[in-house]
């Protein structure tokens, strides 16, 4: 008896607990609901932002390949021979005439738009007589010439073709160091070769040594890049062209961790003015300018800048007639800010004469900003 009335108070001492669990869970489920659900939302929103931030309009290694390989092209040069030595009646006799042979070239070019224009090196076409390009597709063309810039060893062709895959051009100016960048060409002849590395550096200059008028403001990757990537294209990772493969820095004339390329924006203004006027038409300030230096800034009396040093201004050039002076460090043009003379560079070579700027200079220690008329 005792262990039936044991069980029975056992059974409603459980059933009471079970109740008093049940109902609290359910009690906690209701207050929390909406709790829950604010918080998924707010963690998908975070989620979200979290990936814009890291990545915006991300698209993979293999989306950006894919996109933009089917429109670099192959670019065949034939230079003719030519036999400048005379033959005389001995040499045909005994059979001592060389016949002199023509010389083969190559690179890379990228479709700019569907109509069949092309832009390569100056350095890859430079006396050529012929110019035959293949698509990705393997069909060929024999290319026209529109025009060279050797200033920025860019060149635009042409084929007789329509519909053709073109290539988005991207904005060089927002490259950022560190970021994820493809190049895409035919070195030592293999073609639709893609590589990866990242943007080592921008606005990069080489030594000039000849003298000749350059406008240079590299990208530099650790992208490999061999003979024949010469005007193939740089993309980022949305498949776009940041710049032209164009050059590298090696002891042995191969790939060593060491290349640069045009900048897109440059691109841009280049091929632009031959589709349109036949030829480069370049805006000119008018002053010589070195990069900051430390000896510059212990001279100004300052801790950091960074410019360029406006060195001498052209008497009766545009920057003179707007009021720059010698001793005036440019440090943005256009609200685009200028780290060095090379930047400075790179944004007036964008701009036509006839145009106007806005140079923003710091002048006895203050800034001052001047509209220029080129």
């Amino acid at each position: 008896m005792k262990r039936i009335l044991l069980f029975l108070l056992l059974c409603i001492i459980t059933s009471a607990s079970v109740s008093y669990l049940v109902t609290d869970r359910m009690i906690d489920k209701s207050i929390s609901k909406s709790d829950i659900n604010s918080n998924i939302e707010n963690s998908q929103q975070k989620s979200v932002e979290s990936l814009a931030i890291i990545n915006p309009n991300a698209v993979s290694f293999s989306d950006a390949a894919e996109m933009a390989v089917k429109t670099v092209v192959y670019v065949k040069v034939v230079k003719r021979a030519q036999n400048t030595r005379s033959v005389s009646v001995l040499d045909l006799l005994f059979g001592f005439v060389n016949t002199p042979k023509d010389q083969v070239g190559m690179g890379s070019g990228v479709i700019i738009s569907s109509d069949g224009y092309i832009v390569t090196n100056n350095h890859v076409i430079s006396g050529a007589n012929e110019i035959e390009v293949t698509l990705e597709n393997n069909k060929t063309y024999i290319a026209t010439l529109v025009g060279t810039d050797s200033a920025t060893d860019i060149a635009l062709l042409k084929i007789n073709a329509e519909n053709l895959p073109s290539i988005i051009l991207g904005d060089s100016d927002s490259l950022r160091l560190g970021e994820w960048v493809l190049a895409i060409g035919s070195p030592y002849d293999l073609r639709s070769t893609i590589t990866a590395g990242i943007v080592s550096a921008k606005g990069r200059v080489f030594p000039n040594y000849d003298g000749k008028f350059k406008v240079e403001s590299f990208i530099q990757t650790d992208a490999a890049v061999n003979p024949g990537n010469s005007g193939g294209a740089l993309v980022n990772t949305q498949g776009k062209l940041v710049g032209i493969n164009t050059s590298i820095v090696s002891l042995t004339g191969s790939y060593s961790g060491y290349s640069f390329a045009v900048p897109v924006n440059i691109v841009k203004k280049i091929t632009d003015d031959f589709r349109n006027y036949g030829e480069v038409r370049r805006a000119m300030l008018g002053i010589s300018m070195y990069d900051i230096s430390d000896a510059i800034m212990k001279q100004l009396n300052l801790s950091t800048m960074e410019g360029a040093y406006i060195a001498e201004v052209q008497q009766g050039g545009v920057a003179q007639k707007a009021g720059i002076k010698e001793g005036d460090i440019i440090i943005e043009i256009n609200l685009v800010k200028v780290k060095n003379s090379a930047d400075v560079q790179e944004q007036i070579s964008k701009l036509h004469p006839g145009e106007q700027a806005i140079i923003t200079v710091v002048r006895n220690l203050k800034q001052k900003e001047i509209i220029v008329y080129l």
